[in-house]
């Protein structure tokens, strides 16, 4: 009986200890669009929230806007780790994850401003059609391709220099934040590969298990699948993984080059 009664106490004070909490009120400016109703334009939707109800990343408060404020909020999240990629969006004028995005709370009330990832075709609100962008992934063949069978029941071994080649590439989550935030892909993503995928491309190349070298750089050689490549570094300083893909894209180059 105490344990029940401490229970029913500890459940009864929790509104009145959440209600006593200074408001800390902060503004989100969200990108909506509906493909529903093409005759509508589209806008920004401002939303207020109070930060002492809400978790501390942005996509807590997008997912308090889903549930509590307006159901028809659409965005793509999975993991909330920062592992899956699916939360990359525009934040405050930086692709990023929001599930690894604080919401800043000393900025003297400051709104935040969400799009959608820049130059996509947009499928409703935050969420951006990546179709195009996985066909480029698949053209680059990423999976280990072997011309010696051997003998299918062993490992195929790497030394610990090998694999240390591969630091920084394997790591790649797919999130499409570099190559969104690359001019170059912005105009010419019909025919340029863009940083994410060149930097699997070369995750791949750079595999010592990989027998594929000669054909992976053949179908990098010509004036836009790499070359359209002019080191702005968008890429790298944008990274939510803080990987480098325009390292990368130079040594697909030198590959090239040597070869």
């Amino acid at each position: 009986m105490r344990q029940l009664a401490r229970r029913g106490f500890a459940a009864s004070a929790a509104p009145h200890m959440a209600a006593e909490k200074p408001a800390n009120p902060k503004t989100f400016k969200i990108y909506r669009w509906n493909p529903d109703k093409p005759a509508e334009k589209p806008r920004m939707q401002e939303y207020t929230l109070d930060l002492s109800r809400t978790g501390p990343m942005v996509l807590d408060a997008l997912i308090k806007i889903k549930n509590e404020v307006d159901t028809t909020l659409t965005f793509r999240r999975s993991c909330r780790e920062g592992i899956c990629g699916s939360c990359a969006m525009n934040i405050d004028g930086k692709n990023t994850l929001a599930c690894i995005t604080h919401i800043p709370k000393d900025e003297g009330g400051k709104s935040i401003t969400i799009y959608p990832l820049p130059h996509m075709f947009v499928v409703k609100d935050l969420v951006p059609d990546m179709t195009y962008f996985y066909k480029q992934y698949a053209s680059i063949k990423p999976w280990l391709q072997r011309k010696d069978e051997g003998d299918a029941s062993k490992e195929i071994l790497q030394s610990p220099e090998e694999r240390k080649k591969l630091d920084g590439l394997y790591e790649c989550i797919l999130c499409a934040c570099c190559s969104t935030a690359c001019p170059s892909y912005w105009w010419n993503q019909d025919v340029y590969l863009g940083p994410s995928i060149l930097l699997q491309a070369y995750r791949w190349m750079a595999d010592s298990r990989d027998q594929s070298l000669p054909e992976r750089l053949e179908q990098m050689e010509n004036a836009f699948s790499v070359y359209r490549c002019h080191t702005i570094m968008n890429c790298t300083r944008t990274c939510p993984k803080h990987l480098n893909p325009g390292l990368a894209i130079a040594q697909i180059k030198l590959l090239l080059a040597k070869n």
